[in-house]
């Protein structure tokens, strides 16, 4: 038997999230129906992480076990059964202990928006047609660095034992018409990206002040924090691993 990670990509819309649902398509059931379909056996998939309902990935991974040799030439045919907004990028075999949710040291998110309407941009991006000031989002998004404590941007229902995250990068930028905010983190809450974006909008456009924006972190209370941005703006970019865990 051996442990295997897959690596995909997909556009979440259309999907009722990435994690397996009773009565709904999911990116995990699609991956799940395909491989069955090509190899005859179930495999059960875990996922690094558990995207919501039309959030897309650029990478996200699963693992599984199995005792079928894996070879990169099946890629191919499993990508021409799945939907084609969904695709495997890769098979890497890894030790009998690598879990991909687990294991995984960060990951990494970018949430788009665009301020001038554009068609092209309505599926992957949010329009957000205001006035903002970047020098205040940039300070917004510096001062979530100085904190661990998320629960204002966790939505409600969530089950974790804590609100703690370590963010590695929280910025702002433009590229290709899109106003982008990029977060990495060794982990993230139900919901927190699309928390941090909306609030931090508030305070691009004058809604809330830098010290009203503190508050809203420091009274860990979600009914606080904005969660308006869709989740078609939102990728997941990247998850990070150790590279021991990959067996070349």
């Amino acid at each position: 038997m051996s442990r295997y990670f897959i690596e995909v990509a997909y556009k979440g819309m259309g999907y009722s999230g990435f994690q397996v649902q009773e009565n709904a398509i999911t990116i995990q059931s699609e991956l799940e129906k395909a491989l069955y379909v090509y190899y005859r056996e179930p495999l059960q998939l875990t996922g690094s992480s558990r995207t919501d309902a039309g959030v897309h990935a650029l990478q996200n991974f699963l693992h599984f076990d199995t005792q079928v040799n894996i070879r990169p030439e099946h890629i191919y045919n499993l990508n021409a059964i799945l939907p084609s907004g969904i695709v495997i990028k890769a098979f890497h075999k890894v030790k009998d202990d690598a879990h991909a949710r687990f294991n995984a040291l960060s990951r990494e998110y970018k949430y788009y928006t665009y301020q001038s309407k554009d068609p092209f941009l309505e599926d992957r991006a949010w329009y957000y047609p205001y006035q903002l000031n970047i020098s205040a989002l940039q300070e917004a998004a510096h001062i979530l660095t100085t904190y661990n404590d998320f629960t204002s941007f966790s939505k409600r229902n969530t089950q974790v034992k804590t609100f703690l995250c370590s963010l590695e990068r929280s910025v702002w930028y433009h590229t290709d018409n899109c106003l982008v905010y990029n977060v990495k983190a060794n982990r993230f809450l139900r919901g927190m990206v699309r928390g941090l974006v909306g609030t931090m909008l508030k305070v691009g456009k004058g809604a809330l002040t830098i010290q009203e924006f503190k508050k809203v972190i420091e009274e860990k209370n979600c009914a606080k924090a904005d969660f308006t941005p869709p989740a078609h703006g939102l990728f997941l970019e990247a998850v990070e691993y150790p590279a021991e865990l990959f067996i070349p």
